[in-house]
């Protein structure tokens, strides 16, 4: 009998498997259960996006491309930046194309982390900084923001945060899960501390498109701070392209460049039907984004006065696709209202812990969903308030 603890890895073993996907697992075992956990949106990825992929096949271009991805696409993501957020990149030497964001996030961690480096890591925030940092060999310092503040960095937090082993600030904006943003103001706040402290930054945007009520601010774009900031994003989000597996990271070019060797020796390129689309939503897309930016915003309306109207508090959500409200009142743990919430009413939502310690006392819902769905979910919800 073999014992295989010899042979793994004792880093990987002691990662925790993601609180994410815990209740998604469970809700889909069940019938009938209403679901609001995944951050998928649920649209079509636009018809004539998915018609250039399949035009691309039908002309075989089936190779591998360029390990930077095609210079085609490259050259529309610099000018999606330019139009969209005003911040340029050379195609040459600046931009390289992923393997959806999730790549891009683990290869920017790889290149600038090494044994002992510290990364501040702001939470609640999406699930892989902290073990990617770890597997790294470096030090994750977590920041836990507050409903009081929006959820937002604030300068203090930070400052408190860094030390001379501080090498990475990971900045989450639009935040998944908690909706908060960083506007303009928020940001040019932290950055003397940033340049003063001389540390990087890796802002992930995947969520760039999906700001309401003000537009997206990239704190690359902010003066002095391009040369220190690594940004990664995708079209996951904004164009309905989750199973297309492709996203971009940008970044000063000797940063580019160690990123490179990464992806070349793990991936070696994006896959090029993949790439085909992305050139299609990039140059013909912005009508699509601004449509299911809308029809998001309408559901966050929905759903943040429907939880309002039945008791639970929450903060209201400024980006991103979902709502983090408290439960702290109900005298439960996170996942013990999720689990009674399923069980009772099969209402299928995620814990706040799943996102770090400080989402004790929260829940994740996902408003990803039609109006119909979301409706449903707050009905039910509306049931167990009451008996609770």
């Amino acid at each position: 009998m073999i014992d295989y603890n010899k042979f793994l890895s004792p880093k990987v073993t002691a990662l925790p498997k993601s609180g994410i996907r815990k209740f998604f697992d469970i809700a889909e075992e069940m019938k009938d259960v209403t679901s609001l956990t995944v951050g998928e949106p649920d649209f079509d990825t636009p018809w004539h996006i998915r018609e250039e992929a399949i035009e691309s096949l039908k002309k075989g271009r089936t190779k591998y491309t360029s390990n930077l991805g095609t210079l085609e696409l490259r050259e529309e993501i610099d000018r999606y930046l330019t139009r969209r957020f005003y911040l340029p990149y050379n195609p040459q030497n600046e931009i390289l194309v992923t393997v959806g964001g999730s790549e891009a996030i683990d290869l920017a961690i790889r290149t600038i982390v090494a044994p002992g480096d510290e990364v501040v890591i702001v939470s609640p925030s999406f699930v892989c900084y902290a073990p990617i940092v770890s597997l790294t060999g470096g030090v994750p310092i977590i920041i836990e923001t507050k409903a009081e503040d929006d959820f937002k960095l604030t300068p203090e937090a930070l400052k408190a945060a860094v030390t001379d082993k501080t090498k990475l600030l990971i900045l989450p904006f639009p935040s998944n899960p908690t909706g908060a943003v960083m506007e303009r103001e928020a940001l040019e706040k932290i950055v003397p501390i940033i340049i003063e402290s001389n540390i990087m930054v890796l802002s992930d945007e995947i969520y760039a498109e999906l700001s309401y009520g003000s537009k997206h601010v990239s704190i690359a774009s902010l003066p002095e701070m391009r040369e220190r900031t690594i940004l990664v994003s995708g079209l996951s989000k904004s164009y309905a392209m989750t199973g297309w597996r492709i996203g971009y990271v940008c970044a000063p070019e000797p940063v580019a460049a160690q990123m490179m060797k990464i992806h070349q020796y793990a991936i070696m390129c994006a896959p090029s039907t993949s790439q085909y689309a992305a050139i299609k939503a990039f140059r013909d897309g912005d009508e699509d984004i601004e449509y299911m930016s809308s029809e998001y915003n309408g559901r966050r309306k929905i759903i943040y006065a429907g939880l309002k109207q039945i008791g639970i508090e929450c903060f209201e959500p400024r980006g991103a696709f979902y709502i983090f409200p408290s439960i702290k009142k109900f005298g439960m743990s996170s996942e013990q209202f999720c689990e009674k919430l399923l069980y009772e009413e099969k209402v299928a939502i995620v814990p706040g812990n799943a996102f770090g310690a400080c989402g004790e006392g929260f829940v994740r819902i996902s408003y990803a969903y039609s109006v119909s769905h979301i409706n449903r979910a707050l009905e039910k919800m509306e049931l167990f308030v009451k008996k609770l």
